[in-house]
């Protein structure tokens, strides 16, 4: 269910939201990410995801965030989970001053690189890189880099 911008800044400033994020490898051990369109973390290079809806299972979140953000759909079993992660926001989806609260599921998928035509409704432009240079590179939202680095990891213990 979408809500209209004014109920959804109430969820966002009051609760925290539940997201898919996909870790995305091809066939030459390289990571997908784009650079966001969007707050929160706009121009940052970012994996592919995005939030569950509600009344959403997971199974259909996922069918229909890889074909949003990727151009086709995979299904939760193409996956192998990645965790829990908390990625917290010192701003939002809109002008308003709040921060955003999201916790991630994280999804590690395989696809080939080359059969893939990417959208850039929530991207700008993507590219694909070894975890060794999206570590390095601070264009790459330390969100994304945890998820690289065990250092830099906001996996949730224990789970």
């Amino acid at each position: 269910m979408l809500l209209n911008k004014e109920d959804f800044a109430h969820i966002v400033r009051s609760t925290p939201l539940i997201s898919l994020d996909f870790i995305i490898e091809n066939e030459f051990g390289e990571f997908l990410v784009g650079r966001r369109n969007n707050r929160p973390a706009k121009g940052y290079w970012f994996v592919p995801g995005g939030r569950v809806l509600k009344s959403e299972t997971l199974e259909q979140a996922f069918i229909r965030l890889s074909e949003e953000e990727l151009g086709q759909q995979f299904v939760l079993m193409d996956s192998q989970f990645f965790g829990v992660w908390q990625h917290f926001y010192d701003d939002n989806f809109s002008d308003a001053r709040f921060s955003t609260h999201y916790v991630v599921l994280g999804f590690r998928l395989k696809i080939n690189s080359t059969a893939t035509m990417l959208p850039l409704k929530q991207h700008d432009t993507w590219r694909w890189a070894k975890s060794e240079v999206l570590l390095t590179d601070e264009d790459v939202h330390h969100n994304t880099r945890a998820y690289f680095n065990p250092e830099l990891q906001h996996q949730v213990p224990g789970l």
